[in-house]
């Protein structure tokens, strides 16, 4: 049994929203999953996935790519759903079964949550489907730039999210690796239930704890070899600029969209 996992990973296509600033992607995405929080009706819900839908289309990337990202935590959707559909007592009765009944503030609750946190994840996942790491960290870095005159190390933050990003796929090929050895050995990972995976994944811990260890002494022997210093004064590869006729629509846009829902809160 392989692991897969999609966080991190980059998708590429040449596509209005690839080629936006990613400092403009980075500031927008924050806004609109702030912008989540407050969606709390159907109106409000429409026109947040009125936008991300419009910002899928725009980037070309394809539907199971998107519910990749979503994928990971479904499980804790369904749980949540379930929770708000059966615990929440107010409302017309829609379907009572002995002791079980399901009312309308109930369903709403359901519908409302699960998706405003399904749309966040969805905002979160375009992310990082249509911007490289290195570009990313980039604008990580340029945004959060002026909290080092308060003492906070963007930089290092910066360099810290840059490599997570890149080992991600190495520690789940890592991963892959050994469960493959163990299912060599005999053990099983195809066991029916949590407890019997979750004991079988326990032989996991030490090799890939041991791998991780490993990795990240190599990583730092190269950059003292290579006396990385980091700080000020360090420049980058490729800088980035803001550019109107490319930017500014997709600004605008995102403008439409909170007024939009400003709007419809006030109502």
């Amino acid at each position: 049994m392989a692991l897969r996992v999609s966080i991190g990973q980059y998708y590429s296509a040449d596509s209005p929203i690839h080629r936006l600033d990613p400092r403009v992607k980075l500031i927008v995405t924050v806004l609109f999953m702030i912008s989540c929080f407050f969606v709390r009706d159907a109106a409000t819900l429409a026109a947040a996935a009125a936008a991300a839908g419009a910002t899928a289309i725009c980037s070309h990337v394809p539907l199971g790519r998107l519910a990749a990202q979503v994928r990971p935590v479904l499980a804790f959707l369904i749980i949540t759903s379930v929770f708000n559909l059966f615990f929440i007592q107010t409302g017309d009765v829609l379907l009572s079964v002995g002791l079980v009944s399901i009312h309308t503030d109930g369903l709403a609750a359901a519908v409302l949550f699960t998706t405003r946190f399904a749309l966040l994840l969805i905002g979160g996942g375009l992310l990082m489907l249509t911007t490289t790491p290195t570009a990313l960290c980039d604008a990580f870095e340029a945004v959060f730039k002026p909290l080092e005159r308060f003492g906070a190390p963007v930089t290092q933050v910066a360099l810290i999210l840059s490599i997570g990003l890149r080992f991600v796929p190495t520690l789940v090929e890592e991963v892959n690796g050994v469960m493959a050895a163990q299912a060599a050995r005999g053990a099983d990972f195809e066991g029916k239930g949590a407890l019997a995976y979750a004991r079988a994944c326990v032989p996991l811990i030490v090799p890939i704890f041991a791998s991780a260890l490993r990795h990240a002494d190599n990583l730092g022997r190269a950059m003292d070899a290579r006396c990385y210093t980091g700080g000020a004064g360090r420049t980058h590869y490729r800088v980035l600029s803001f550019t109107p006729r490319r930017d500014l629509p997709f600004c605008l846009g995102f403008t439409a969209y909170l007024t939009v829902l400003v709007a419809l809160l006030a109502i």
